[in-house]
């Protein structure tokens, strides 16, 4: 079945014609008329249950070093007990294909790694503790 359409390109007309060339001829759009509308007295589908809210944190410890940014932790570059300078690199946070790297605001000596390449973080979570 062929059905002609007008159609504008930056700014110019064309008419086009298109055929249905899909297996068993059915067709592209339904009969008008054909699509039946559920009835107001129809029983509700039942909503699916919430999911839990994630357990809150606490505000981050002096030697917390936070991501700035939710994303996906692409590296972690310390390790425990590694010594890092004030404006040392420890960690890199991939957000929507930019990749952000995540500094330590003080030196100190790192206590804990609390995640690893891989895993999703909020703004504001915890990436490594440092003394």
């Amino acid at each position: 079945m062929e059905k002609k359409f007008r159609i504008t390109v930056d700014g110019n007309p064309y008419v086009v014609t298109v055929e249905d060339i899909s297996e068993g001829g059915s067709m592209l759009y339904p009969e008008p008329g054909s699509m039946t509308v559920p009835s107001a007295t129809a029983a509700p589908v039942a909503a699916a249950a919430p999911k839990a809210a994630p357990a809150p944190r606490g505000p981050a410890g002096a030697g917390d070093v936070v991501s700035t940014l939710a994303g996906v932790v692409e590296s972690v570059v310390v390790s425990v007990g590694q010594s890092v300078a004030q404006g040392d690199k420890v960690a890199t946070v991939e957000a929507m294909k930019m990749k952000t790297p995540i500094i330590a605001q003080r030196a100190g000596k790192v206590v804990s790694v609390a995640v690893k390449a891989g895993d999703p973080v909020e703004a504001g979570q915890t990436i490594l503790v440092l003394s």
